[in-house]
Formats: C-alpha cells, structure tokens, sequence
C-alpha cells in the first residue's frame, strides 16, 4: 500500500497544473537577445514606490521568498519582494548542492515507528523529482557511495535502500546497488580499503539523489517571478512595517534602497516574512512581545581539488568519529566536502572556523586513500541555518521537524525553516496562507509543480555540443571550447547564446582566471540581465568562483571590476570601492578563523 502511495502523484499530472511557458522563438530575437528583457532594478524600484498597493509583499529573497514569488505572480497576485542584499546571499547560497529524497527520514521512521517521518520520505521525493525537472540546467541525479567496513553495514545499508526505492515507485531516480570492494574501488579509486577505525572495506551501497547549484536557482526564480510580472528588488532593506491606524493589522513597509540611500513605503493587502534567520527582527518589527524562533546552526563546507571525488560520483560517511555525517562531492570541476553542525550566532557574513576546516578534512581522511592536505583547501563558507523552535512548546529547545508558518495578532505571516529540496512546497504553502490571511483573490490555482524557471525552457542535453559547434572560431584567442560550452549551459540553460553573443558582438570572449571557465561575457551578462549589482554579487552567486577557488576569483576581480564599471556607469571611486570590497569579501573564503 505504501508503495502505491509513492507511485501516483495526481496533482503533479493534473492538466489544470500545466503550464506552458513561452517557446523559445518568442524568447530571442533575430540577433540572439532577449526579446523582452526582464525589468532593470531601477525600473524595479520606481515601480515599488509608484504602485499603490500590491496584493503581496514578501520580505526575503532567499529560496522561499523567490519562490513564493514565482508562485504567487504565477497565480495573478500582484507580488513584490524585497531583499536586504543580493538575492540568495544568505543561507540559499551556501547548501551542500544536494536536493534529498529523504533517506535519513525513512531510517527515522523504521528505527522510531515514526509515520509522520515516511511522510516526509514521500515529500522529499515528489519535490526532489519537480526541482529536477523544473531546473534541467541547473541540476542532475548524482550517485552517492556509502562504504560499507563492518558486516553487518552491507545487509542494513542495502536493505534499507531496497525499502527506499519500492516507497519512491516513479518518483525515484535510479535503483540503488551493492558494489563489491573491487567494484567500489574500481569507480572511486581513491576510496580507502583499508580503514583505522573501522576496518577492511566490504563493500559500498550506491544510491542517487538530485545535485544543483543553489545560488543561481535561487537568482533565477526571482527572474522567473519577474517575468512573470513581480516587482523584485535586491539591496532593499526593510527598516520598519505599516500598520493600519485603525486595527493594527500590518499593510505594508517602508524600506531603504541600499544603493541610493533614499527611503519609500510599498503598501500591500498582505505581508509574508521569509527572512529565514534574520526573521525574528521581522516578526519583532511587528509585535515587539513576540518570542524569538530561530534557532540558528551553522554549516561548514570547504572546496578540495577534483582529485579528491570523482566526477559523476559522491560519497557519504555516514558516521564520523563523533557521531556526524559528511559528504564527499564533485561540483563545478571541484570538490565539496561537508557539513558541520555547531550552535551560532546570526550573522549576515559567517565565516568558518580552522576547526570546522580540520574536522571536515579529518573526516574524510579516514576514507580517502590520497594525502588530505590543508593548503588544497581553496574555499570555505559557513551557512547559517534557520532551526525553528517549537512556538507551542514551553520547552524552548524543542525545534520544529520540517518548516512553520504562522500568523501573528496582527495579521504578519512568517514561513520559516525547512530546507531547498521542499522550497517549492513550503512557497506554495506560504502562498495558500497569505491568499487566506489577506483575503486575496488569485487568478489561477498554484502553477509551480511544472513551471520551468528562465533558461530551462529551451534546454536539452545536447545544447552544450550546439553552443560549441556554433560558436568555435579556430586560431583566435578566447575561442569558446567545449568546457566552457559545457559551463554555460549548465549554468544559464537555453541563455546560454544570450552570453556566447555578447562574447561575440563585444569581444568578451576570453576567460576571467586561468584554469576556470568562467567568461568575461558573463559579467555583462549579468548585470543586464540578472540584478547584478557588484563584484560579490558576480564572483559568489552569478558565478560560483569564490565557492570554488578563492585565488582565481582574486585573480578575476580586476577585469570583473572593469566591465561592471562599464556596464553599470561606475566612476572612479566606485570602483576603487568595489575593488576593496571584493578584496574583503574573498577573505571570508580564503582564511579559517580561529574561533
């Protein structure tokens, strides 16, 4: 019975969920750019302050905050969101790239006769299949080793993922299997067989979950909720809210242009805080009684050589020395490794701590047959995830399973938690909620199941062999070879000749560092098109360089600077100014502190 459950999902196929985005020949003009570009961030902001109310304001422009937008302009709202910083600056950016499909929820159900838990199995799956496929570009399946070094891991481990793919039925990836420790070592080569702690190698169970890259995801459902009619600015700080003289009820905020200075009031029947971490500030803007419900950990993840994975291959510890789980994965021509699991304070800029580095590097060491080293250390970010309190509980330390929603007395809705593999649920939950609260009236039922964000509408697995065949001009310098063919389409999906023409029609052809693909198009690219407003907003979110390799991003900055400057009207101080900050910003990357 369960496994019917799993394999019919009839709102996914229902027809009255379908919807059909524009073909790609009513995207590009003749020449190859977009035929009706999404608004610049000025035109953005006038609209913010000459609207006279928008259905919905959504304060945060994380993964639930742009994907509530989407939603919600998707469904007829007139929708606005504001962002402090820059679209997914926060904790949206600094995931471990990996959409699950709820393995660890299935183990907790079966070990504490849970079913709420194989609900949230059954969840996971039908949200990691929809990211799939609604971000062809940004995403794909990744097989997961698990190294099995006892016994009795290889009958529990393969058992439990047997369990695991009858439940996921169609919405399942690929079926799990046992390798051998031949087989195992054969795919992994630099596996350890030989473990310290643990033993001689038995064996591994392979699995497969969705891997994508958060940021751009992140970016490019704002953009989808842009060209869907949303209001969407970054760099727009919320400094207080407006509430209804008469009831108290909260109709809007008056928010601060970080780039100007200048404050204006944007008014609105309803108002969502999706603030993640920083939500408690929101709710206390609204209620300054209200009990605070974050409660904030923080992640680490450092960026190794691609030697150290295996490209097409992951692999999970599932139990460090003292009791945590850490993956192994290959990202971008890289090497991810992570995560760590500590108490923190809430911070806009977390940085990692030389301890967190050293645990995660310890903890593959005891699996990798290959000399772990500190200086391959060549990025490190910290996130800061946003556990949620119990607000029901007198117990404060009782965290909320999955994500919350809730209403406060005067009529402020917050959505808080969870994690990016259900964001497209939660933002259709939060949605529900503020049509409720606000008494709004959508045009259309939730479109989100099947709505393809920008660039994926006219992306296939061979466009990277088209952009390449198209666009290789032989002998000349910055000629775009197959890997960086390869870079575009996974990052920018069917936008790809959007970049490769301005490449051409600019002469912005070369790299931005040597050894990366990243092209100097790009940051033209970005700026007219993806609400790039400075070298951070490139280097660590339009492109991923300062995830990656902390030096070339230096390496790039100069030129970075110099095309924004061009594109974006900078003088000489602004650039001066980014060029400082830029410098700043890719410390946090760099060095561990010693905290």
């Amino acid at each position: 019975a369960l496994a019917v459950v799993a394999l019919v999902d009839p709102e996914e196929y229902s027809s009255s969920n379908i919807l059909v985005r524009r073909h790609p020949s009513d995207i590009f003009d003749k020449r190859g750019y977009p035929k009706r570009p999404v608004p610049t961030r000025c035109e953005q902001i006038q609209r913010l302050k000459q609207e006279e109310e928008f259905d919905l304001l959504i304060i945060g422009g994380g993964a639930t905050g742009t994907g509530m937008a989407a939603d919600a302009a998707t469904r007829g709202l007139k929708t606005a969101v504001v962002e402090a910083n820059d679209f997914a600056s926060g904790t949206s950016s600094r995931s471990t790239k990996l959409a699950h499909g709820g393995v660890r929820y299935l183990e907790k159900a079966f070990k504490n006769f849970d079913y709420s838990q194989l609900h949230l199995v059954f969840e996971a799956l039908s949200e990691r299949k929809r990211l799939l496929r609604n971000a062809p570009h940004l995403s794909r399946q990744l097989p997961i080793m698990t190294p099995c070094y006892h016994f009795w891991e290889v009958p529990y481990f393969w058992a439990g993922m047997k369990v695991y793919d009858t439940l996921a039925g169609r919405q399942g990836l690929t079926w799990s299997r046992y390798l051998t420790p031949y087989e195992a070592v054969r795919q992994f080569p630099t596996l350890r067989t030989e473990n310290v702690h643990e033993g001689t190698l038995k064996g591994s169970i392979v699995y497969y979950d969705g891997q994508f890259n958060d940021a751009r995801l992140c970016l490019l459902l704002a953009c989808t909720a842009a060209e869907e009619g949303a209001a969407v600015a970054n760099y727009t700080e919320v400094v207080d809210l407006l509430k209804d003289e008469d009831t108290g009820r909260v109709r809007g905020a008056k928010c601060r242009d970080k780039l100007t200075g200048r404050t204006f009031e944007v008014r609105a029947r309803q108002v969502v805080n999706a603030c993640g971490p920083f939500s408690d500030a929101v709710r206390q803007m609204s209620d300054p009684e209200a009990r605070a419900l974050v409660a904030p950990s923080s992640g680490v993840h450092i960026t190794l050589p691609d030697y150290y994975s295996v490209e097409g291959y992951g692999m999970i510890v599932p139990k460090t020395r003292d009791g945590r789980v850490v993956f192994l994965l290959p990202w971008e021509g890289h090497t991810i490794a992570g995560t760590t699991d500590s108490e923190s304070e809430i911070t806009f800029n977390p940085r990692p701590s030389e301890k967190d580095i050293r645990f995660i590097l310890e903890a593959i060491e005891d699996y990798l047959s290959v000399k772990v080293r500190r200086e391959d250390v060549s990025s490190a970010w910290s996130g800061i995830r946003p556990l949620i309190s119990n607000p029901d509980s007198a117990n404060t330390s009782e965290l909320v399973r999955d994500h919350l929603i809730m209403t406060d007395r005067n009529g402020l809705v917050t959505i808080c938690g969870g994690k990016w593999t259900t964001y497209r649920l939660m933002a259709e939950q939060g949605v529900d909620r503020a049509i409720e609260e606000g008494k709004l009236s959508p045009k259309g039922a939730c479109r989100t199941p099947s709505l393809k964000v920008v660039g994926g509408d006219g992306y296939h697995l061979g466009l990277h062999t088209e952009i390449a065949q198209e666009y290789v001009v032989p002998h000349r310098p910055g000629a775009i070879d197959t890997r960086v063919a390869k870079h575009l389409t996974a990052a920018y999906g069917d936008r790809a000749r959007v970049v490769t023409r301005i490449a051409e029609d600019q002469g912005l052809g070369h790299r931005l560092a040597r050894g990366h693909p990243q092209l100097e198009a790009e940051v033209a690219y970005a700026a007219r098109y993806e609400y790039c407003t400075g070298v951070e907003d490139f280097l660590a979110r339009r492109t991923r360089l300062a995830f990656l390799d902390a030096r070339a991003a230096e390496q790039a900055l100069p030129r970075v600077v110099a095309i924004l400057g061009k594109e974006l009207k900078w003088g000489w101080f602004r650039r001066r100014k980014e060029l400082a900050q830029g410098k700043e910003m890719l410390k946090t990357f760099s060095q561990g502190t010693t905290a």
